[in-house]
């Protein structure tokens, strides 16, 4: 079979030829339609991360989209770089049983795919770990991100009433107002005050929950709009690994301020989300700027996502 290969740490795959994975006791072989190259992937793949240097050559691609059996329609997750294993860049992968999610008829394999687990990490961290009520509003930082973009959209499914978007290009404002948002804030300013003034007047009323996947300055001028008892479900560090959070304001509200990971969530849960995730791409409420990309042109799309040159997330089609 093909697939995109890392030979060495820290380079972009190549496209190879392998044997075609055996699956093992409890393991059913995938025949891969469509694979997200996501920053997860880029991270295990460069020997760097906190789960240690992966074994070369291995296939990456920790999550996909495929057919199994008699064409059923699964998204299966894979732990790719994370251990031992080859993943979902390839013509087929064998996958545990029980880690793949049936999707509903209908569905799109692209644009699940390119949802995935950054939709799991946004609907999560939104209604499990945030606690997003009906009627709430809600602001969402790095809107124009993918999980970002998810995030405007699902929290307006679960019944906020208002979701305010911040984000830093003028392409990224755009997309998050594409994905719904009643309003879009510029962040293009490191002073707090004057940024946690643009979010008070772009909200309407009390601001409820802010799932925030930057830290750094927006979380901190997010915290002082939040209402008494306000939440900040943090999932990610784009914008800095600190963040000028002052006491006054945590301790003046009784903020909650959270922190999430898809690492925390049991099997069930993850596959509850991503079925959750399927049925609403489905109907088309659910959906975040994507390219396929062929297999062939592996190289060139892996230096795009490690250097930010895209548009959105990149699906890697390992058949014509």
């Amino acid at each position: 079979m093909r697939a995109a290969q890392i030979e060495t740490c820290g380079q972009p795959p190549r496209v190879a030829e392998r044997p075609a994975p055996e699956p093992g006791p409890g393991e059913r072989l995938v025949g891969v339609l469509a694979a997200p190259i996501t920053p997860l992937d880029l991270l295990c793949a460069g020997g760097t991360s906190y789960f240690g240097v992966p074994a070369t050559p291995y296939v990456p691609g920790v999550q996909g989209v495929g057919t199994v059996g008699d064409g059923t329609l699964v998204w299966f997750p894979t732990v790719a770089g994370m251990a031992p294993g080859d993943g979902s860049m390839a013509e087929l992968a064998s996958v545990p049983a029980d880690d793949l999610v049936e999707l509903p008829a209908g569905a799109d394999p692209v644009a699940v795919a390119a949802l995935g687990l950054s939709a799991v990490a946004a609907l999560m961290a939104l209604t499990w770990r945030g606690e997003l009520a009906a009627g709430e509003q809600v602001l969402v930082l790095g809107a124009g991100g993918v999980v970002g973009q998810a995030a405007v959209q699902l929290a307006r499914a679960a019944g906020a009433r208002r979701v305010v978007a911040a984000a830093r290009s003028a392409a990224a404002r755009e997309r998050a107002e594409q994905a719904g948002a009643d309003a879009v804030v510029a962040l293009d300013t490191d002073d707090v005050g004057e940024l946690a003034g643009r979010f008070a007047s772009a909200c309407d009323g009390p601001l409820d929950l802010v799932l925030d996947p930057l830290f750094g300055v927006p979380a901190a001028a997010a915290a002082r709009t939040l209402r008494p008892s306000g939440r900040l479900v943090n999932l990610g560090s784009s914008a800095g690994e600190t963040c000028p959070l002052d006491s006054a304001t945590l301790r003046s509200r009784s903020l909650r301020v959270l922190g999430y990971t898809n690492n925390e969530l049991t099997g069930e849960q993850r596959a509850t989300a991503i079925g959750r995730i399927a049925e609403l791409a489905t109907l088309g409420r659910l959906e975040v700027a994507h390219e396929v990309v062929p297999l062939d042109d592996i190289e060139a799309a892996w230096r795009r996502q490690s250097t930010g040159a895209t548009s959105g997330r990149l699906v890697l089609m390992p058949t014509p």
